[in-house]
């Protein structure tokens, strides 16, 4: 490399680092004269009112903020806007020296300062919706000594501090200030007072500080009006449709359209939930914020809300795109699983409210993961196609299995009167499994609860007949009590009521399965790709076809004690595996507590999960089958 060759390099670096200079330069010098700007309009009402000058200091800090905005202006690199800026800055110096109404001055300050980020845009919104109870754990360290922990500027510190700290919660003051003028009063500070700059820390953190600051000027009464308010009236969602515009957006301009009272009440519970503002298209900022929600109640010392939240997050938030994440990383989806669920148990357990803030951040950091996992660049025709198939294959195998051995099982008992009953079972199964999916399409919405429920009582139910059956077939398993019990009982046992269980226990186990599968279809076929899920659920059904084929054969060459043995043996195995689902089920909806059990492992194919309450029902159904079997075993 010749010394030309690198004399060029060096100046094309130094070139480069003064460009990235001088960018970062510009781009703080924009946030300093917006700051300015937003001042001015919120505090000149301070200094002047009815044409009078009310406070000297306050008046003269305005002229200077004034004269300061202008030189900045001046010193911005040269744009075709830049001399329009100019002038309305001069308009504005002109408007305070004449000691013009607040309103106008503050008109003219909000006009240049969104002509100022046209002209020289800088961030405007967060990346992602704003972890307001890690905002809440921010204030707490490092704003409550001041500003006090209700806003109300009555700090253990205040008292020291000239000029004295804001208080949050003045209303007016609240009115004009939008969410990004408290974000860059965070990240700069306010010069001639003790409000320091937070530049050190991350963006997504100031923004959740300037999100919690930001709630204290609207009561929480407030709020519940606000969130009627936006689910009521959808104009609302045109004015407000992102977070950039509910960032940018003072009260005060809102209230110029809508009103007041109804401004107040929107902004007191979009301040408070950001996430209703948010496309909820495969996002889910809906578990952040009910999470947050949470934290903030065990903090008020409403735990039962707390409670409830967390498992709306779970339910409401979580649980609709669980299949879809599912498809893409399914080890995600167990571990955000067992994270929420040990939160649950977490506040039902009493346990504090920073500790449980940590946890959320860590809930937080997995859910960046689902996020970019569900993202549209994330999936293929090929992770499509086998998703299909995977699921179809994993939740038909189960059901499969069980109506096998029935069919089997009548076979072997020469009773083909009966035969429709089991036929009429899973085929009535699939036509409600239809039924259903039409139903959740066009007509009403299947809520994470209803999924959870319809899992949990199916398989504890289906786990319990189960049970029952396969100790009934291990007791059969000799020829000798076969053939006895063909002579003695069959007629009685396969007529009238005993048929109609048939068709319940088929039903019942193949309705759980489908219900499952339709969901996990629906999540996907609203991802697009239809074909790859259609030729997916096509090579699952083949499969499964010849699965049941080959068992259906093989079940034919085996002598009649095998054939009881080999079952009841396999009813044992999904016995315990229902068990442990079933109860798995019921804690997602609430139904059953959650003690988590960290030295074992999760399992969710044999239906082994790390809580208490799982094991324990897995290892009464075990206890069980182990008495039935011995039982059995000493009548033989």
């Amino acid at each position: 490399v010749t010394m030309r060759s690198w004399s060029f390099r060096i100046a094309t670096l130094i070139v480069l680092v003064f460009a990235l200079g001088a960018a970062k330069a510009e781009t703080g010098d924009v946030e300093t004269t917006w700051r300015l700007l937003d001042y001015i309009a919120v505090d000149y009402a301070g200094a002047v009112s009815q044409g009078q000058v009310s406070s000297p200091a306050e008046y003269a800090e305005q002229n200077e903020f004034a004269a300061t905005v202008a030189e900045k202006l001046k010193a911005l690199p040269a744009k075709p806007e830049r001399q329009a800026l100019l002038t309305e800055a001069g308009r504005l110096q002109q408007a305070i020296g004449q000691k013009a109404e607040p309103e106008q001055v503050a008109g003219i300050a909000h006009q240049l300062a969104a002509a100022l980020l046209a002209a020289y845009p800088v961030p405007l919104a967060p990346k992602k919706v704003p972890d307001l109870a890690r905002g809440a754990a921010l204030y707490g360290q490092n704003c409550a000594g001041c500003h006090g922990e209700a806003g109300d500027g009555r700090g253990p510190d205040a008292a020291k501090l000239d000029p004295p700290p804001v208080a949050f919660t003045e209303a007016e003051r609240g009115r004009q200030r939008s969410v990004f003028a408290l974000y860059q009063v965070v990240t700069q500070g306010l010069d001639g007072t003790a409000m320091a700059s937070f530049e050190a820390l991350p963006p997504d953190d100031r923004w959740a500080l300037a999100f919690y600051a930001g709630r204290f000027a609207f009561p929480d009464e407030a709020a519940a009006e606000g969130e009627r308010l936006w689910k009521k009236d959808a104009s609302l969602h045109g004015l407000l449709p992102d977070l950039k515009a509910l960032i940018g957006t003072t009260p005060a301009a809102l209230a110029a359209k809508i009103g007041q009272d109804r401004a107040d009440a929107v902004m007191a519970y979009l301040r408070r939930h950001p996430d209703a503002v948010v496309r909820q298209d495969g996002s889910l900022s809906l578990v952040r914020s009910h999470l947050s929600q949470s934290v903030d109640a065990v903090r008020a010392g409403d735990r039962g809300r707390a409670g409830a939240l967390a498992l709306s997050a779970y339910l409401d938030g979580f649980e609709p795109i669980e299949p879809a994440l599912g498809i893409r990383d399914r080890t995600l989806l167990e571990r955000i699983e067992g994270l929420m669920g040990e939160y649950r148990a977490a506040v039902q357990g009493g346990e504090g409210a920073e500790r449980l803030s940590a946890r959320v951040q860590v809930i937080g950091e997995v859910l960046d993961d689902a996020e970019a996992a569900l993202s549209p660049n994330a999936g293929s025709a090929a992770t499509t196609f086998l998703g299909a198939a995977t699921i179809l294959l994993r939740e038909g195998l189960e059901a499969l299995l069980i109506v096998v051995a029935m069919i089997a099982f009548v076979r072997k008992s020469e009773r083909m009167e009966v035969m429709p009953y089991v036929h009429a079972g899973w085929v009535a199964a699939l036509a409600a499994g239809l039924i259903t999916w039409a139903l959740a399409t066009w007509v009403i919405g299947i809520s994470g609860a209803s999924r959870e429920l319809t899992e949990g009582f199916g398989s504890v139910f289906a786990a319990v007949v189960l049970l029952s059956v396969g100790i009934w077939m291990h007791g059969k398993a000799q020829a000798d009590e076969w053939q006895r019990y063909i002579r003695g009982k069959m007629s009685k046992a396969l007529s009238g009521r005993s048929a109609w269980f048939l068709f319940g226990l088929a039903f019942i186990v193949v309705y759980r399965e489908v219900f499952e599968t339709i969901l996990f279809y629906a999540a996907l076929w609203n991802q697009g790709n239809g074909w790859p899920i259609v030729a997916g659920g096509l090579s699952a059904c083949l499969a499964l076809a010849v699965i049941a084929w080959a068992m259906l054969r093989f079940s034919r060459t085996l002598p009649i004690g095998k054939f009881f043995a080999y079952s009841s043996w396999l009813m044992a195995v999904l016995t315990v595996v229902l068990a442990g689902k079933g109860i798995s089920a019921l804690q997602e909806a609430g139904i059953v507590g959650i003690v988590p059990v960290h030295s074992v492992p999760r399992f969710s194919v044999l239906g082994l999960f790390p809580t208490a309450q799982t094991i324990a029902a897995q290892l009464t159904m075990l206890a069980a089958l182990v008495i039935g079997f011995a039982a059995n075993r000493r009548r033989a």
